[in-house]
C-alpha cells in the first residue's frame, strides 16, 4: 500500500495536510535521545508518520515536520535535548510552515512543560509517552490553528498495540513487553515519566515475534524498565521466564535478549530459564548501581550486595560463559570512599564484561535530588575515573583469554575506524571486527579471534 493510499485513511488528516502546505509529498525527520525505549517509541512514530503520508528523512533541512523524541533519565541528556530544540528554531523561523515537536520522556514533568512554554514558544506539538497512538488527533488540532498542543499525562495510559511501525533495522528488532515501572528508586524518574508497570498480552507479544522471524530479523531484543516483574501485576499465568521458554520454541535461526533486568526480581526460575533455551543470548544485563549495602538502601534498590553476588554465582553454574554486563552510579548523595571501595571490590568479584557507569545526576521530583550531597565534583570524578580504569583492566585480561577462540556473530555492519573491515557481535555482546563484504550484514557467521583489544576484538571468519 502506498502513502498515498495510506493517507487516505484520514481523510480529513489528509485534507489538512494539504490546505496547510499546499503539496503531498512530505518529509518528516525523528531524531532520537536516550534508551531503547525511546528508540522502540520512535519506531512506532515512524509508523504513525508514515501511514499518514509522511516520507522519512535523515536530512533535516528536507523536512516538514521535526519531531524530537527526548530522554529525562539524567541531565546531559536534558540538557542536550533542549540544545537541539533551541536549534531547530531557524528552521521554523525559515520555513513557518514546518511543524515543530516535541515528545518523550521530557514533557511528562511540570517544570519542563513551564520552561517550553516560557522559551520555546516555536514548538507546535509536545507529548508524552503514553499518547502516541493520538499522533494523528494531534497533529490535526494544529493544523486547525490550536496554538502548542500540549498532550501529557501517564494516569491512564494503555498499550501501543496494533500500531504501525517502521523499524529501523531489517535484522535486528526492539520488542517491547510492558511499559512503566513500579520500583520507584530514590534518583530515578522513570515512575513519574513513563507511568506504572504494565504488561503486554502474553499471546501479543508471541505472535509479534513469530511475524519478526518470519520477516528474517535474526536478533529480537524484548524490551522493559523491568522485565522480570512482566506479568505479575497483572495476574498473568506467564510470567517472564515463561515468555522466554514460549519465544525460544519458535522456529528459526535467532537470538533473543532483553533489556533491563532488575535484581530485586531476577529469580533462580528466570536463570533456569536462559539456561535452558538454546536461543536466549547467554548475556545478562544486571544493573547493580552500588556495591554498598547503605547506598543500596538509600537507592531504595531492594537488594543487597549478596543478593546480587547470589544470583549470578548460581547464573555461572549454570551458564559458565555468561556475558555480564551492569549499570553503575558513582557519587550518590552521602558516598564515602570506603564505600565507593566497596563497589571497586564488586566489580573486581564479578568481573563484568562491561559496565555502564554514571556519575549522580539529581533529577528533579525524586527523593536523591533532596538528600545531601557534600562530595566534590573533582572527587567524583576521581572515583569515575578509578572505577573506568579497573573495568578496562578486567576487559583487557577477558579479551586475552578470547584470542584463538570461535564464536558466532551477527554481522551489524561496517566498522567505523578499519575500512573494508565489518562489525559483528557474539552472543555475549561483545564486538569483533573482521575482514568481510557488505553482503555478510545481516547475517550470522563464524570467526576466530586474533587479536586482543580492551573493547573490541580482531578476528578471521572461518
Amino acid at each position: 500500500m502506498t502513502n498515498k493510499a495510506l493517507i487516505n485513511k484520514d481523510r480529513a488528516l489528509a485534507q489538512l495536510l494539504q490546505e496547510h502546505f499546499g503539496y503531498e509529498d512530505l518529509y518528516a525527520y525523528v531524531r532520537t535521545f536516550g534508551c531503547q525505549g525511546n528508540v522502540a517509541d520512535s519506531e512506532i512514530i515512524k509508523g504513525i508518520l508514515e501511514e499518514i503520508g509522511f516520507n522519512l528523512t535523515h536530512d533535516i533541512k528536507k523536512a516538514d515536520m521535526i519531531l524530537l523524541n527526548t530522554c529525562a533519565i539524567r541531565e546531559n541528556a536534558q540538557n542536550r535535548a533542549f540544545g537541539n530544540i533551541g536549534a531547530i528554531k531557524k528552521y521554523k523561523e525559515t520555513n513557518p510552515k514546518v511543524i515543530t515537536a516535541l515528545c518523550g520522556c521530557m514533557p511528562e514533568q511540570e517544570y519542563v512543560i513551564k520552561k517550553i512554554k516560557k522559551s520555546y514558544t516555536f514548538l507546535d506539538l509536545i507529548f508524552g509517552t503514553g499518547v502516541l497512538k493520538s499522533l494523528p488527533t494531534l497533529l490535526k488540532r494544529s493544523l486547525k490553528g490550536e496554538k502548542m498542543v500540549i498532550e501529557t499525562g501517564n494516569d491512564a495510559l494503555g498499550l501501543n498495540e496494533g500500531l504501525p511501525v517502521k523499524r529501523d533495522s531489517d535484522f535486528k528488532a526492539f520488542l517491547p513487553i510492558l511499559y512503566g515501572c513500579d520500583n520507584f528508586c530514590s534518583y530515578c524518574v522513570v515512575p513519574n515519566v513513563r507511568g506504572r508497570e504494565r504488561s503486554r498480552p502474553f499471546n501479543n507479544i508471541l505472535k509479534e515475534a513469530e511475524n519478526l522471524v518470519e520477516a528474517g530479523y535474526k536478533e529480537i531484543t524484548l524490551l522493559g524498565q523491568n522485565v522480570n516483574s512482566y506479568g505479575l501485576k497483572d495476574g498473568f499465568k506467564e510470567n517472564f521466564a515463561a515468555l522466554l521458554l514460549a519465544l525460544d520454541q519458535i522456529q528459526g535461526d535467532f537470538w533473543i535478549r532483553f533489556m533491563t533486568s532488575h535484581p530485586k526480581d531476577c529469580s533462580f526460575e528466570l536463570l533456569e530459564a536462559m539456561a535452558q533455551a538454546p536461543k536466549v543470548a547467554k548475556h545478562l544485563h544486571l544493573p547493580f548501581q552500588s556495591g554498598n549495602d547503605r547506598i543500596l538502601q538509600t537507592m531504595n534498590r531492594g537488594y543487597t550486595r549478596a543478593d546480587y553476588t547470589r544470583l549470578l554465582k548460581y547464573a555461572k553454574t549454570l551458564m559458565p560463559d555468561l556475558s555480564v554486563t551492569g549499570d553503575v552510579i558513582v557519587g550518590f548523595p552521602g558516598e564515602s570512599e570506603e564505600e565507593f571501595e566497596d563497589t571497586l571490590s564488586i566489580v573486581n568479584e564479578v568481573e563484568f564484561t562491561s559496565l555502564y557507569t554514571f556519575i549522580f545526576s539529581p533529577r528533579e521530583g525524586t527523593p536523591a535530588a533532596e538528600m545531601l550531597d557534600e562530595t566534590s565534583e573533582e572527587a567524583k570524578s576521581q572515583r569515575f575515573n578509578k572505577l573506568i580504569s579497573l573495568q578496562e583492566q578486567i576487559a583487557a585480561l577477558r579479551s586475552e583469554k578470547m584470542v584463538g577462540n570461535v564464536y558466532k556473530v551477527l554481522c551489524e555492519g561496517e566498522s567505523p575506524n578499519k575500512p573494508g573491515f565489518f562489525v559483528g557481535r557474539t552472543e555475549g555482546n561483545i564486538i569483533i571486527e573482521f575482514p568481510g563484504s557488505a553482503d555478510k550484514i545481516g547475517s550470522f557467521l563464524t570467526a576466530r579471534v586474533i587479536k586482543a583489544k580492551t573493547w573490541r576484538l580482531e578476528g578471521q571468519l572461518i
